[in-house]
């Protein structure tokens, strides 16, 4: 049986688009015609300034990945006649708000900021920023099922259902240990070796996963064969 009630998630996906769409919209039509920063170097010094239609095209594409990932995954666990696969993809709709909307933060605090006259965020509140958005994601990110959009996305991880849950929870508890340790890392780490330790890090973290995935889906009798 399928359950086509509007969520709170589904509220939230709605909201977070329409924020992050109006936000290209002010940025494109009101936001004073300077140049914004657009990348920062490792010493968290900007290192590439654009104009005001690129980050508007930046939120815009921010709000179209919103409204794909989350709204996607709302719809499909809508339609799911699953109750297991309707949770996992409710959770996978939860993580992948925080996730991006947690980036566009970061990017409206250190682009649109300029507007305002508000200085970039330092390397270290970046790093703890990153940190939180790392932590929630990786709290929920074992929880989520089989999808195209998110998570451990392996033609293995796609073959076998128990690579799958193993190579994402393995993901997910690195994520959260790892996103803790730079919040609390993150006030007292030497610069710009911390956040060269971080990129360091989630790297790992992610090709260890990968790697998961395929060592789980060559021993799973259960696989299923490319």
């Amino acid at each position: 049986m399928t359950d086509r009630r509007f969520t709170l998630l589904d509220a939230t996906t709605v909201a977070v688009t329409a924020i992050t769409a109006a936000a290209a919209l002010w940025v494109l039509f009101q936001a004073a015609d300077v140049p914004y920063p657009m990348h920062f170097n490792a010493a968290g010094e900007v290192d590439r300034w654009g104009d005001r239609r690129e980050l508007a095209l930046l939120f815009a594409f921010m709000a179209l990945m919103t409204a794909i990932t989350a709204g996607m995954m709302g719809w499909y666990a809508g339609a799911s006649e699953d109750r297991a696969r309707r949770r996992s993809l409710r959770a996978g709709q939860a993580v992948s708000l925080v996730a991006i909307g947690g980036v566009t933060c970061v990017i409206a605090w250190a682009s649109l900021g300029a507007a305002f006259g508000a200085e970039p965020p330092s390397i270290g509140w970046a790093m703890g920023l990153t940190g939180l958005i790392l932590l929630m994601v990786g709290a929920g990110l074992g929880r989520v099922g089989p999808n195209p959009l998110l998570g451990v996305r392996t033609p293995w991880s796609f073959k076998s259902r128990l690579a799958w849950d193993r190579s994402n929870r393995l993901a997910g508890r690195l994520f959260f240990w790892l996103g803790l340790a730079f919040i609390l890392s993150a006030p007292t780490a030497p610069q710009p070796a911390g956040a060269v330790a971080m990129t360091i890090s989630i790297l790992f973290a992610a090709a260890w996963s990968v790697f998961e995935s395929w060592r789980v889906w060559r021993t799973d009798p259960d696989r299923r064969p490319f």
